[in-house]
């Protein structure tokens, strides 16, 4: 009892500092949108730096991470990739909100180059439901409103974000691009119905949460990933189609949509669902590995202990 008093009072003084910081919040928003694009390199440079400098805990999740996936890196090589992740995500990040005003097709796609959209259009068009699966890299954000800024039918559930002004704003922002918001709890039911009359259906399953998963290969390590997507899949017979927002430079980014991933149907479902993720796990790190620098390597990937190594 004790310690859920204490959880208590933990999450009300954040959500107070979070309601008081609002205004900065806004305020911040509005100096982005009206940044000259000199001003906005110097900031984004900056912002990196007191990130990586001040993020205690999360430079230090990313330099373990990096060392793990990349053992042949010396330590000097592994600080240099996260200082530039840090450069990246904080990058990303100001330009969501400095693009956040944007919801005309026209304007947003002077931002955004779309390569591969005949991939999301003939799955689409088969009228089973499309899972956009999408890492968590460069501005993922942007990621997720791209398909319904394309003209497709497209929802998604999430975890809300910490500060309720907040999360209603960042719903706010998705919705006036075309995206319908669940609330992660108890939306299965909801997603199941809405990829059987035929929508798109944004789903991100490259970090380690509080959901159903297993235990797959990921950066040769044995990594607990969420078995959502296969579930969908299975319930439905809907398409799985990989797809990924990378920065090419300050207010340019390329939205690459690539060809469905295959499906495998046995008369074993639970092997089926471990092996259709190992598939997602396969093309999300393939992704992650032609931009290295742009995926959230400061989130606890492996968080979880695989099994054999408890």
């Amino acid at each position: 009892m004790l310690k859920i008093y204490r959880w208590q009072i933990s999450n009300f003084r954040r959500e107070l500092v979070l309601l008081l910081a609002y205004p900065f919040f806004v305020v911040t928003m509005l100096f982005l949108w009206l940044c000259p694009r000199f001003l906005r390199k110097k900031t984004d440079k900056y912002a990196g730096k007191i990130y990586y400098k001040y993020g205690h805990k999360a430079r230090e999740t990313a330099l373990d991470n990096i060392a793990k996936a990349y053992q042949n890196f010396s330590q000097q090589e592994v600080e240099s990739m996260a200082k530039k992740v840090f450069a990246n995500v904080a990058s990303a990040l100001l330009d969501f909100f400095s693009f956040v005003y944007i919801k005309s097709p026209e304007r947003y796609f002077k931002i955004v180059d779309v390569e591969g959209e005949e991939h999301l259009k003939k799955a689409y068009d088969r009228g089973k439901g499309v899972i956009c699966l999408i890492p968590h890299i460069s501005s993922w954000e942007l990621s997720a409103v791209t398909p319904p800024m394309l003209g497709y039918k497209t929802v998604a559930a999430s975890k809300p974000i910490k500060g309720f002004l907040i999360q209603k704003t960042m719903v706010w922002f998705r919705k006036r691009r075309g995206m319908v918001n669940f609330s992660r709890d108890g939306s299965y039911k909801k997603l199941v119905k809405s990829l059987k009359e035929g929508k798109c259906l944004i789903l991100m399953i490259d970090q380690d949460t509080n959901v159903k998963g297993c235990f797959v290969d990921f950066f040769g390590r044995k990594t607990f990933t969420p078995l959502g997507a296969s579930r969908l899949v299975a319930d439905t017979d809907a398409s799985i189609v990989p797809m990924a927002m990378t920065q090419l430079d300050i207010k340019k980014y390329k939205f690459s949509i690539l060809p469905e991933l295959p499906i495998i149907k046995t008369d074993n479902p639970e092997s089926d669902l471990i092996a259709n993720t190992q598939i997602q796990s396969n093309i999300i790190e393939e992704i992650i590995r032609k931009n290295t620098t742009q995926w959230v390597w400061m989130h606890q990937r492996w968080k979880t202990a695989s099994p054999e190594h408890a």
